[in-house]
């Protein structure tokens, strides 16, 4: 496995490198499926992509892919690609599908790294029609680079948990010696502390450690636990700042403000970096 440029990794598949594109969701990648057809025909591999998708079979399987996974598909245009599909004079690009359609499973992409882009699925089914042994492997060597991001990904959330572990005793002395006064009971200690980690929790993700526990009756350990890499990175710093904010006396209101806006900035630019375009609304604290 190798990596071209941010969101773009390779996998090398029988001696043929295959592009693998991440998109807007982390969880979902788009292969390419001009790489896919060089197996076949390295010299054409667009028009091995326009004979699969002259099959009727192809046109069905695209067309149920679309119908469960893109409520804006448009089912009129492919009802008519449908009817069409398998004549001798039925063409289809995948540009063509995409513009006519609105589909969603299969992207065009023009530049350096540009070609026919699918979903994972789509791209599967794409391989298996130009060889089941080709299919196979590609499954095979998807999977060890999942598995080596998964390993990756949660190697990095547990340092940058232990992160978080250790700025939070810096952001406690600040509230014990700038917040609380002198002879002020533990239980009413308790209640300080609580306060100002809300404050981080508020301005990070948007609710207090309490409004997360009602809304996750079952999950297990507390909202930290259940953080991102990112999210658990920003809080590393936002505990440092926040920190500063108390020594200086800021009052609590301006602080949570302050905070906020150091969140969204940073998480904004760590998902730019990541190759993460599309930012969803619970992700991004308000």
């Amino acid at each position: 496995m190798s990596e071209s440029r941010k969101g773009r990794k390779t996998v090398e598949v029988k001696g043929h490198e295959i592009a693998i594109v991440a998109t807007n969701m982390r969880d979902k990648d788009y292969i390419s499926l001009t790489d896919i057809a060089k197996y076949k025909n390295p010299a054409a591999p667009a028009d091995i992509i326009k004979n699969w998708t002259r099959s009727k079979d192809t046109i069905e399987f695209l067309g149920l892919w679309e119908q469960l996974h893109n409520p804006n598909f448009k089912l009129v245009e492919f009802d008519q690609f449908k009817n069409e599909a398998g004549t001798n004079s039925f063409i289809l690009s995948p540009q063509k599908w995409i513009e006519s359609t609105g589909a969603v499973g299969i992207t065009s992409k023009s530049g350096r790294y540009g070609g026919t882009y699918a979903h994972t699925d789509i791209a599967f089914e794409f391989a298996s029609w130009i060889s089941a042994e080709f299919k196979l492997y590609l499954i095979t060597e998807y999977q060890r680079l999942k598995a080596d991001e998964n390993n990756r990904l949660s190697l990095d959330w547990s340092v940058n948990r232990t992160l978080s572990k250790i700025n939070y005793r810096i952001h406690t002395d600040a509230i014990k010696d700038h917040l609380i006064p002198p002879g002020i009971s533990g239980k009413h200690q308790s209640i300080a502390y609580a306060s100002e980690a809300d404050v981080l929790n508020v301005a990070l993700f948007g609710k207090t450690a309490k409004e997360w526990r009602e809304e996750n009756p079952g999950a297990k350990g507390n909202i930290r636990d259940a953080a991102t890499l990112e999210q658990l990175l920003v809080l590393a710093n936002m505990e440092s700042f926040n920190a500063e904010l108390i020594r200086r006396k800021i009052p609590q209101r301006q602080r949570l403000l302050e905070l906020n806006q150091l969140a969204v900035m940073q998480l904004r630019s760590l998902l730019r970096n990541s190759g993460i375009k599309q930012l969803s609304d619970d992700f991004i604290p308000k």
